[in-house]
């Protein structure tokens, strides 16, 4: 099938891409990547008005330092981010996200701000910034705003961005150096989206628990952040944590449901064994680091 008719703009700045956003009054899309939305267009699934392409804005790419944290512009290809050894030096566990993303030749094309943008409940990098405490900022004519990652996701493919909004920017906040990543999917194939999984990062003080940071991906309508069970953690000796407890504890803050691919029982037991596995290796290693 061909796309429906649409009006096309290639805007140079983000204030031109703003403005169209504007004109469009709710029948605009951003076209980044592409890898979801033109299929969606073939399909005619996507009807929108006005395609607004911000491939050419060169404030929109690249990966910078800022005090205390590391900024990602939306339209960083994913290949990118995961090449950039300043990024894999400041926030290791992002990387490993980022290295389950698809596979080589979508992550050429597919951008970072596309994919948290998205929200694709089963994808890594939405979760990734639940986890790790990420920021989202935004524009719009009227303004602009940053929301955290723990407030952005409301449904399956559904974040609290206004329709005239553009996401510019993507804070990660640092992590202390040595934390321990936490990162473990199971999907059918490689690139596949998961049906289960858990990323995020623990920093551990003389053993114990000091910062902990979990989120879980293809366990609900959105990512989940596992917060009950990081406070949990808080504090306790890293050696002594009760892991079935523990587990228990974050598959009930999820919401797992039933599709084609695997039922919310399978997803809740493959859950509990994965957390305990996952985070009790991982602590295991940075305790001994």
């Amino acid at each position: 099938m061909k796309p429906a008719p649409f009006d096309y703009f290639a805007p140079k700045t983000i204030d031109q891409a703003l403005e169209q956003l504007d004109r469009g009054a709710g029948d605009a899309t951003i076209l980044a990547g592409g890898q979801t939305l033109l299929p969606l267009l073939a399909l005619r699934m996507s009807t929108p008005g006005i395609i607004v392409d911000i491939n050419r804005i060169p404030e929109l790419q690249g990966i910078s330092r800022e005090r205390g944290a590391t900024r990602i512009a939306p339209v960083t290809r994913q290949n990118a981010a995961l090449a950039n050894a300043e990024l894999a030096a400041v926030l290791p566990m992002l990387t490993k996200a980022l290295s389950h993303v698809g596979h080589f030749q979508t992550r050429n094309r597919g951008t970072v701000g596309g994919s948290i943008s998205l929200g694709e409940p089963a994808a890594e990098l939405p979760a990734a910034a639940v986890a790790l405490g990420a920021e989202i900022e935004a524009h719009s004519v009227n303004g602009s705003r940053r929301i955290p990652a723990t407030e952005f996701y409301i449904g399956p493919y559904a974040t609290v961005l206004e329709p005239d909004e553009l996401v510019t920017a993507i804070h990660f906040p640092d992590w202390a150096s040595g934390s321990v990543t936490v990162f473990h999917e199971v999907a059918r194939r490689p690139g596949d989206f998961a049906l289960v999984g858990l990323v995020g990062a623990v920093t551990l003080d003389q053993g114990r628990v000091s910062r902990a940071g979990l989120a879980w991906f293809g366990m609900g309508p959105t990512p989940i952040r596992a917060a009950a069970t990081e406070a949990a953690m808080l504090g306790q000796n890293a050696a002594q944590l009760d892991w079935a407890g523990l587990a228990e504890l974050a598959v009930s803050e999820t919401d797992p449901f039933e599709d084609h691919s695997a039922s919310a029982d399978y997803r809740r037991g493959v859950g509990r064994s994965i957390f305990a596995r996952t985070l009790c290796e991982a602590l295991n290693k940075g305790a001994m680091a």
